[in-house]
């Protein structure tokens, strides 16, 4: 029995990584759409979960981390691709890419001679094209034109060799500080009086830190820096 409950304490953060992908399931039923918005903030939800549960119990292992990743890679890559799919035309064509951007990105970092924290995570993506569904439907305009740039864009921030220093949720460190975050999101859909003031928030820092990357690693560049 002690070892049994050993194991399972041992992976309570696997768990949460997995159970972050399942109900994904849900969007390929008949009318899956619907679900799109609560599952990728439940998603948002349980990959910030999982880490906080690793750290805080003392359970990181080189294992978790790479199931977290590919958990990642898999609920990332089908929110993607089942938007493009909604809008149809260009916007599928955009989210492609953006898929194939995860996916290099992913398996970039399985590589152990990879250096993490460069580029923009896959979950920043997520969470922009969340805000733009939310203030297509507060506002009536067509989310098309602006999902197609966060596709092309994060495509191209997802795969920079440059450190994107301040995005919210890079600067968010403890646990209850992550967990007000995802709080946000939560608010952001509920209570449509907030919804542009978070989504700009986020995207000013998403614009803000690649700016800086790219002069920063312009002038490392010119100056012949590593």
């Amino acid at each position: 029995m002690h070892k049994r409950s050993n194991f399972l304490y041992k992976n309570l953060a696997n768990a949460v990584s997995i159970l972050g992908v399942l109900p994904i399931c849900l969007l390929f039923q008949e009318g899956g759409y619907r679900y799109l918005i609560p599952l990728m903030i439940y998603s948002n939800v349980m990959d910030d979960l999982d880490g906080v549960l690793a750290a805080k119990l003392n359970i990181r292992s080189e294992f978790g981390a790479l199931l977290d990743n590919v958990c990642d890679s898999i609920a990332h890559s089908v929110f993607v691709m089942v938007v493009g799919m909604h809008f149809g035309g260009a916007c599928v064509v955009a989210s492609l890419i953006g898929v194939a951007a995860i996916v290099v990105r992913s398996v970039s970092r399985l590589v152990p001679s990879h250096v993490a924290g460069m580029g923009s995570p896959t979950n920043e993506l997520v969470r922009h094209t969340l805000f733009v569904l939310l203030l297509a439907n507060i506002f009536k305009f067509s989310a098309t034109p602006y999902l197609i740039i966060a596709f092309l864009l994060h495509a191209v921030t997802m795969l920079m060799p440059y450190k994107l220093p301040y995005l919210i949720r890079g600067m968010t460190k403890s646990g209850i500080a992550i967990g007000l975050l995802n709080v946000t999101l939560l608010v952001a859909w509920l209570v449509p009086s907030t919804t542009s003031v978070i989504a700009g928030c986020f995207v000013i820092s998403y614009l803000v830190s690649l700016a800086t990357a790219i002069i920063l690693g312009s002038t490392k560049e010119s100056l012949g820096v590593s």
